[in-house]
């Protein structure tokens, strides 16, 4: 009778054994005007749609820039939105093996150099220009003062690093300073000031300055596949908010305007950064630019500015010691010391409407 009694129980409960748990994901993003979309797209709904239909749980959370990087390299969190620059710089460097899944946009005009007293780039070296060290704005002006014939004298210029908190401030109230680097929003800040000047931004080298959604490799390559569906949910979500925020139509400022609340920021200026940004609004446009002979050139120019500034680690020896994989099979630097790879796919079945 008891082995009968026991036998019935063990039944039960195996009977009623728990559901498998949803595979759960979070992903990081500070306030730009690339990255505000994946505020909307939790906001909205859309993010959990896709993700229900994927069988996945995304959870998005907010943080200060360098904050978040250094969660993701901490693997606090499994996906992140940064720059090419930061993607290379931070995870790579730091040996976490990393892979961009959306090719989000870049800056085109976003980042730029302002001056006061008429100031030209050949009147720079010797002076004062704040920026915030090591980040895209000083690859901004590197690259402008290369462009120009001067990069002999960069070393002249004194950069006075600068938090992007800060940097607005202390340029306009202190009018001793000569020049600033810096992105917007606070670039159309600094502009109104009275005797303040652009002279070169972000237009000028196209397609440098790129914003990505990448992922940890290993969270992409789980055994269950809990992974690669993550990744189809986060880029269904983001093509379905990019057909909302640029198809003409009655609804389309309201979306705007409940992206731009991510950042606090009003319609008018939000959209004023739009315009200084080439958004990769179709999967189309995304995957031709990332499979594009000619971004294998311009990450090439990134990575040598990441390894001229030690960046890529105190034990590297060389640029090739934190290589780049890109679709198509093309590698920059040594085949087995891969740490950054820019995958297609995704936005590939986003095109096909495979998702």
């Amino acid at each position: 009778m008891r082995v009968l009694i026991l036998s019935i129980i063990f039944s039960l409960f195996a009977g009623s054994a728990p559901a498998t748990e949803t595979p759960s994901f979070t992903v990081g993003w500070s306030i730009y005007v690339g990255w505000n979309p994946y505020y909307y797209m939790a906001k909205s709904g859309i993010l959990k749609k896709w993700a229900d239909k994927y069988k996945v749980s995304i959870r998005v959370q907010r943080f200060d820039y360098a904050p978040s990087l250094d969660a993701f390299v901490a693997k606090n969190i499994d996906a992140c939105a940064m720059t090419n620059m930061e993607a290379l710089d931070m995870p790579a460097a730091a040996g976490v093996d990393t892979t961009s899944i959306i090719t989000g946009d870049y800056s085109n005009g976003n980042d730029a150099i302002l001056v006061r007293h008429d100031l030209t780039l050949p009147q720079l070296p010797g002076r004062r220009v704040l920026m915030v060290e090591k980040t895209v704005s000083q690859y901004l002006f590197e690259r402008a003062m290369t462009l120009n014939g001067l990069e002999s004298q960069i070393r002249r210029v004194k950069l006075v690093n600068t938090s992007d908190s800060d940097i607005a401030s202390a340029f306009i109230t202190d009018t001793s300073q000569d020049a600033v680097v810096t992105w917007k929003p606070l670039v159309s800040q600094i502009a109104k000031t009275k005797g303040v000047k652009m002279i070169f931004n972000s237009s000028k080298i196209p397609g440098e300055i790129v914003d990505l959604m990448v992922v940890r490799t290993d969270i992409l390559n789980r055994p269950d596949g809990s992974g690669q569906r993550f990744a189809k949910a986060l880029a269904g979500a983001w093509y379905e908010t990019m057909k909302l925020m640029t198809t003409p139509g009655p609804g389309t400022d309201k979306v705007l305007q409940e992206v731009a609340d991510g950042s606090q920021d009003t319609l008018a200026s939000y959209k004023e950064q739009l315009s200084t940004t080439r958004l990769f609004s179709t999967p189309d446009s995304a995957a031709a630019f990332t499979t594009s002979p000619d971004f294998v050139q311009k990450m090439n120019l990134v990575r040598q500015f990441v390894f001229a500034h030690g960046l890529l680690g105190e034990h590297t020896n060389s640029v090739d010691d934190v290589a780049i994989a890109f679709p198509g099979k093309t590698v920059l630097g040594k085949h087995d010391r891969v740490r950054l790879r820019f995958d297609a796919s995704y936005m590939q079945m986003a095109q096909q409407g495979k998702l």
